[in-house]
């Protein structure tokens, strides 16, 4: 409580006129810093090379990935040449939601100094982290010297999937357990039985073993919400909930906070942080974006004492880029979200090695590893012009022998969307979920196409419509 009165102070500054925010003047100005010593002309961007690959998921979580985001297997790598001869790598993962660079970005980058343009987030994630370690490979340091100052000599990960079946689940947590991680995050889902993901899971992993879950404000208020949430807290490895109920729902969340042991996450400025803060509706934030963006949430985090995870999500890239952020902002102490384990390569000459659930922060110049060139040539593609969409049927099951279906329909959350709409029943036990292959029939055409609008129920008796807990839409 002390932290958050002193911070409310410095809130109260900042409304009198007193700027707390990490300007990008400042942060260029500790780049400038730490580069002291050489020529300009070695900054230099002379050439901006882009690859685009197809990065298969590995097989597990592909069960779950290709149900809902089968895109993610798209990503675009940068390598960034300076009139040093160094070259820094970066990737994007293609039709994300942020931090594409597009052609002008490139275009604008080239012939200039990569000290001067690199703090500039609307470059793109991939040009950008590119551009910060060649700057650095140029300089002779860390990544993190361009940043600011290490406070952090290990930075802990934490392994993702997105809801999977219960099986499934307590497969990867065992694996990540195994692989040296000591917290795993997954999302919350009606269409799964949540009690069985969570028993299943525990019952592979001691107790150090933590276990956050992202509900995508899928359990839609506190009233529903909080027995759940309460039931789930029961195991000691469950941790952390992220976004249980619309962020802007002040009242809620800080109903949900005060009911439950388990800290609540929320996404960084939804809503503003210093209303967060005020209102006392989370413990903690999940901060991803670029390099200024980063740096900004952290200083506040920083004074307002709360902490948070990054989640700056791709490859093995993404995560040696996001163990330097670890390194140097000091509440950067939950469990980073990467998700390079997702995939079968990490695209890097090495795995980066997690022990007692931290990663190393690199103390060699730039990322502190190397593209592994086979790979990308053996997953190198045809980028891709728009978001691929392969048609999928979705099937939920229950204990009761009852169906439902949902299919793609063009938008990235169509199953969130059906959820948030109240078309889904809420969070009942025995719920599984699976693919229904495309057998070629037209009885799978018929059920596609119906299921594309609303979930198509079988029996009909169990249509959410009917149901008592139903909301009119």
């Amino acid at each position: 409580m002390p932290a958050r009165r002193q911070f409310l102070n410095t809130l109260a500054l900042s409304a009198a006129g007193v700027a707390i925010p990490v300007s990008v003047p400042s942060l260029l100005a500790q780049s400038k810093k730490a580069a002291r010593g050489t020529s300009d002309r070695h900054f230099e961007v002379r050439d901006i090379k882009r690859t685009a690959v197809n990065l298969p998921f590995r097989e597990t979580p592909a069960r779950s990935m290709n149900k809902e985001i089968p895109h993610w297997v798209y990503k675009e790598i940068f390598e960034v040449t300076l009139g040093s001869g160094k070259t820094g790598i970066g990737e994007t993962t293609l039709f994300y939601t942020f931090g594409v660079t597009d052609d002008a970005a490139v275009a604008r980058a080239r012939g200039q100094n990569a000290l001067e343009i690199m703090w500039d987030d609307d470059l793109g994630s991939g040009l950008q982290m590119a551009l910060f370690d060649a700057a650095a490979r140029t300089a002779g340091v860390p990544v993190y010297v361009l940043l600011g100052q290490k406070v952090h000599n290990t930075t802990p990960l934490s392994w993702w999937n997105i809801d999977t079946p219960a099986a499934d689940m307590a497969a990867e947590c065992k694996l990540a357990y195994e692989s040296g991680y000591l917290a795993y995050k997954t999302k919350g889902r009606p269409w799964f039985d949540i009690d069985e993901q969570m028993r299943k899971s525990t019952a592979v992993v001691p107790e150090v073993f933590k276990i956050d879950m992202d509900f995508n404000a899928t359990l839609l208020d506190a009233e529903r919400g909080i027995p759940i949430l309460r039931r789930l807290e029961k195991y000691a490895q469950v941790d952390i909930y992220e976004t249980p109920i619309p962020q802007a729902d002040l009242v809620g969340n800080r109903q949900i906070r005060n009911a439950t042991r388990v800290d609540i996450a929320m996404h960084y400025e939804r809503p503003a942080p210093a209303t967060v803060l005020r209102e006392g509706v989370c413990d903690g934030f999940v901060v991803g974006g670029g390099a200024s963006e980063l740096m900004r949430a952290g200083a506040f985090s920083a004074e307002a004492g709360m902490p948070f995870w990054l989640q700056i999500t791709g490859s093995g890239i993404a995560a040696a880029w996001s163990t330097h952020f670890g390194g140097v902002l000091s509440h950067a102490v939950w469990p980073a979200v990467n998700c390079h384990q997702l995939f079968v390569h990490p695209l890097l000459t090495e795995e980066i090695a997690v022990s007692q659930g931290h990663a190393k922060v690199p103390d060699v110049p730039g990322l502190g590893y190397q593209l592994d060139h086979d790979a990308i040539e053996k997953f190198r593609c045809e980028k891709p012009k728009q978001r691929p969409e392969p048609q999928r049927l979705i099937e939920t099951t229950w204990a009761d022998g009852a169906k439902m279906f949902m299919a793609s329909n063009g938008t990235v959350n169509f199953m969130i969307d059906q959820a948030m709409a109240e078309r889904i029943p809420y969070y009942e036990e025995g719920a599984d979920t699976r693919i229904v292959p495309d057998d070629g029939s037209e009885e799978w055409a018929k059920l596609y196409q119906a299921a594309r609008d609303r979930p198509v129920f079988s029996p009909d008796a169990r249509n959410p419509e009917s149901l008592p807990y139903k909301k009119p839409i």
